[in-house]
């Protein structure tokens, strides 16, 4: 009994040696020193950005972050507003949101050409009143980068046309309408003179009406080309057209996430909430 001490005393002691510390877990390792894939955390699966009770979702598209506002048929009502009754342009997003209830909007975007008097170029249509006319010319600078287009629409039924469409098939005014250029999207195809990723970068912004009828605002949060803008809402919206409404003074009025981008504008589309808007 007395020999077998010393014994038994090593073997306690060597077992206390081998055993695994409390509360630390076993964790299997591949020959290389990887994880293997059964152990390994998986990653965090990204997705859209949504404020609450906003219409708009921040996401990434080939590297760019932008902002898609959605105008749902269903839940909201578009027109379009460049000055108060009888007063000078608002000249930017700011000023409009103090002349109205913020309760009632659900976004504004700039929307459209203006010339320096901030009053639109081209066809314009306010509250059913047509206070510019479409303008079919030719010129210099984006808008007349052939073809440029309209978005347009009365009630819950908003599109994009070509300028040249719009003439030959449009004969009822409608309630709003705004005219710009060029056109990203024709008829499911790229606008042909739009490079695939031209040198162009800058703030960007434009509009497309995607298979169920809802209209998508996109502006981008970084600058990026035409291309890409326009593969955005081929590839991605689905739209069938999409149109060019401006760039670098490009601007988002979003009352649910506080955001106010700075920037003179011309024709701002208003969005509303539809109950609000009857």
């Amino acid at each position: 009994m007395i020999r077998t001490l010393p014994v038994l005393i090593a073997l306690l002691a060597l077992a206390a040696c081998n055993e695994q510390p409390a509360g630390e877990p076993l964790v299997r390792a591949n020959l290389d020193g990887s994880v293997p894939e059964e152990t390994a955390a998986p990653a965090p699966t990204p997705s859209p950005t949504v404020a609450a009770d906003s219409a708009c979702r921040r996401l990434v598209f080939e590297e760019v972050p932008l902002t898609d506002c959605i105008a749902d048929p269903a839940k909201h009502r578009i027109a379009m507003a460049d000055a108060p009754a009888g007063g000078q342009p608002y000249g930017s997003l700011s000023a409009f949101a103090a002349a109205v209830d913020p309760e009632r909007i659900a976004f504004a975007m700039n929307g459209g050409m203006y010339g320096d008097d901030l009053k639109a170029i081209g066809y314009y249509v306010e509250n059913g009143e047509r206070l510019s006319e479409l303008d079919r010319g030719d010129g210099s600078g984006n808008f007349y980068m052939k073809p440029n287009g309209v978005f347009f629409g009365s009630g819950g039924t908003w599109r994009v046309l070509a300028s040249d469409a719009f003439f030959a098939t449009v004969g009822d005014r409608p309630e709003f309408g705004t005219q710009s250029g060029p056109m990203l999207v024709v008829d499911g195809k790229l606008h042909p003179e739009i490079q695939d990723n031209g040198p162009s970068r800058a703030i960007r912004n434009g509009v497309g009406v995607d298979g169920e009828g809802r209209a998508h605002f996109v502006i981008s949060d970084a600058p990026l080309s035409f291309g890409q803008l326009a593969r955005y809402f081929r590839d991605e919206v689905k739209a069938k057209n999409a149109l060019y409404l401006d760039g670098q003074i490009s601007s988002l009025w979003d009352p649910a996430s506080a955001r106010m981008d700075k920037g003179r504008v011309g024709p701002i589309i208003v969005v509303t909430k539809r109950e609000a808007a009857q």
